[in-house]
């Protein structure tokens, strides 16, 4: 079994407006994933440094970052990345690429893990519910077209309001959804913007949302996580 979160980290910036990387670190901590989605991971403008220092990382965490060589000094990709345990093996990697009007992206990787070499694919899906129906398609096709295959699971920020329409819709033909719950706003979490998505090669265990102290404090969203099993 695995566990897997997602975590919109609104740039490192918290309800206090203050910009604390080691905050969110410490969230990561507790909720101890063994493959992390994130989002909003690094700087909008200039050299988009992330906003997890890359030695903060590797000196204070059990995770090293999936490497899409875009930027040096960057996290990931359009702000995606994908942590995952120091142990654990890279077979692949790589963006992909979504329709949009505004800067948007998403991440793949293919990682080893203690069930098998599990694809893991990050997004970040637009607020128009037109574009996100695009961005969707697409990366179900990206999946899709990939030569080998592998179990997969798809995580992030979809800035989808109801589950029976739109891209969740779309998403739940070949996916299960996990009921994580609400993890939006972080204050009085009323939305179900978070989703972490299995195929059906796999089995979803246990899911939830993450709410701590350090949780409700380190951004606008809270993190959701989900145990995974082979079906």
């Amino acid at each position: 079994m695995i566990k897997v979160a997602s975590y919109n980290i609104h740039k490192g910036v918290g309800l206090d407006r203050r910009r604390n990387p080691d905050r969110v670190l410490e969230v990561l901590r507790e909720i101890d994933a063994d493959i992390v989605a994130l989002q909003e991971a690094d700087r909008r403008f200039g050299e988009r440094e992330s906003v997890l220092p890359l030695h903060l990382i590797a000196d204070h965490s059990d995770w090293q970052p999936v490497a899409f060589g875009m930027r040096a000094r960057s996290l990931g990709w359009h702000g995606n990345a994908i942590l995952m345990r120091k142990s654990a093996r890279l077979f692949d990697c790589e963006p992909i690429h979504l329709p949009s009007l505004e800067p948007r992206g998403s991440v793949m990787a293919d990682i080893g893990t203690a069930i098998g070499t599990i694809r893991v694919v990050g997004m970040h899906l637009d607020l128009s519910g037109l574009w996100r129906r695009r961005q969707a398609a697409a990366i179900m096709a990206h999946v899709e077209s990939c030569t080998i295959r592998h179990p997969a699971i798809l995580m992030g920020d979809l800035n989808e309001w109801t589950q029976a329409a739109g891209c969740l819709r779309d998403f739940s033909r070949d996916y299960a959804i996990a009921e994580t719950g609400a993890s939006f706003h972080s204050r009085r979490p009323v939305g179900r913007l978070d989703r972490i998505m299995a195929s059906r090669e796999l089995n979803i265990v246990d899911c939830g949302v993450h709410s701590s102290a350090a949780s409700r404090k380190a951004s606008d969203h809270l993190p959701i996580w989900a145990t995974m099993a082979l079906a």
